[in-house]
């Protein structure tokens, strides 16, 4: 996979080229500044882009800002944002935009090397990925979240950190069956209807994080 990092903290910023390249992976390139990871990714088209959200000049949102500049040039663009902070709201905009291929993790979350690698993959196949702490401070104010039952919410909230069906079922200690039952009973309570051609558990988490 071909991989650029745009982070501040040099440190940090070799930390990862070097864990993805151990990994296999090739990072094209690696930034410190906004301006920089929109050059590097129009320039190498990356198969995924991990970006920090705190980056120069005011180190407040302009990762995240970068982020959504890829998104709108090109939907496809695969991204990661790290962040050291809990922001549901850039979260929730930024897995609004584009076609799938976004994630939202905390950077002291990331401790485990082969769920981080597997993380990336997902997001690089076009999964979406939400740190947990995330899902449960947007689903907490959500303030339809009472139309679901505190099941099909704690089920929504594991489809949100990108779990399958099984995964469900084993954090829940229920059977796949009826993980399927109450995914179903998401949909139609979020009337997202019968159409295939959409991705119904991508839009059961959007409709969710942007309502």
């Amino acid at each position: 996979m071909r991989i650029v990092i745009a982070e501040d903290s040099v440190l940090l910023r070799e930390g990862l080229a070097r864990l993805l390249d151990a990994a296999g992976h090739e990072v094209v390139a690696a930034v410190g500044d906004p301006n920089a990871l929109l050059d590097a990714v129009r320039i190498h088209e990356p198969d995924l882009s991990i970006v920090d959200v705190r980056m120069p000049p005011t180190h407040t949102d302009e990762g995240i800002r970068a982020a959504h500049r890829l998104r709108e040039e090109n939907p496809a663009t695969r991204i990661l944002v790290l962040s050291q902070i809990v922001s549901g709201r850039a979260a929730a905009d930024l897995l609004t935009t584009g076609e799938g291929g976004i994630g939202y993790l905390l950077k002291d979350r990331v401790g485990n090397v082969e769920e981080f690698l597997t993380t990336i993959d997902t997001i690089a196949a076009g999964g979406e990925i939400i740190d947990p702490h995330v899902v449960r401070k947007l689903l907490r104010h959500r303030p339809r979240i009472d139309e679901l039952t505190p099941r099909e919410t704690d089920v929504l909230a594991l489809m949100a950190e990108g779990k399958t069906n099984t995964a469900i079922a084993e954090a829940l200690v229920i059977s796949d069956a009826a993980v399927a039952k109450h995914i179903n009973r998401i949909f139609a309570k979020l009337a997202l209807g019968t159409d295939d051609s959409v991705h119904k558990r991508v839009q059961a988490v959007l409709t969710y994080l942007r309502h």
